[in-house]
C-alpha cells in the first residue's frame, strides 16, 4: 500500500498516532486499557498493512505507538492532534482506501469501547472522523 514512499508512509502512521491519541483523550484522560487496546490492534492488523520499516528498521506501524505514547506523556491537546491528523487526511487521501479507513474506524471503536464502553466525547470524535471520511 504504502511503500511507494518510506517518508509519507511514516507521516501516515505518526499521524494515526495522533488520530488515536486525539480519540482517547476526547474525554481528557486515557486509561490504561485504551493503551492497551491500541497495542493489541497495531500487533494484530496495522503491522501487516505494508512492509514499511522507519528508520530504526522496525515496522513503520510501531510509529502509531511511538507517536500516541510521545502526546501522553508530554500532554497534548486533543483537539490539536485531530486537526493535524485532519489537515494530513485532506492533503493525502489516496493513502486513505476503503480499507484503510475501514480499519481506522474499527481501531477508534475498539480504543473508545476498551474501558466502560464510548463516553458522549469519544463518540462525537468518531461520529467527526466518519464524517471526514465522506469528505
Amino acid at each position: 500500500m504504502l511503500d511507494s514512499g518510506k517518508k509519507l508512509a511514516n507521516e501516515f502512521y505518526q499521524n494515526l498516532g495522533k488520530l488515536f491519541y486525539a480519540v482517547a483523550m476526547a474525554d481528557h484522560s486515557i486509561h490504561v486499557k485504551e493503551m492497551e487496546k491500541l497495542n493489541e490492534v497495531v500487533h494484530d492488523h496495522w503491522l501487516d498493512v505494508d512492509s514499511v520499516q522507519d528508520e530504526f528498521g522496525s515496522d513503520a506501524a510501531f510509529q502509531i505507538e511511538t507517536v500516541f505514547d510521545w502526546l501522553l506523556e508530554y500532554g497534548k491537546d486533543s483537539y490539536e492532534m485531530y486537526e493535524e491528523f485532519e489537515q494530513f487526511y485532506t492533503d493525502n487521501k489516496s493513502l486513505f482506501t476503503p480499507k484503510i479507513k475501514q480499519l481506522v474506524m474499527s481501531t477508534a471503536r475498539a480504543i473508545t469501547s476498551s474501558f466502560a464502553g464510548s463516553n458522549k466525547a469519544e463518540l462525537i470524535q468518531l461520529g467527526r472522523l466518519e464524517l471526514l471520511f465522506r469528505t
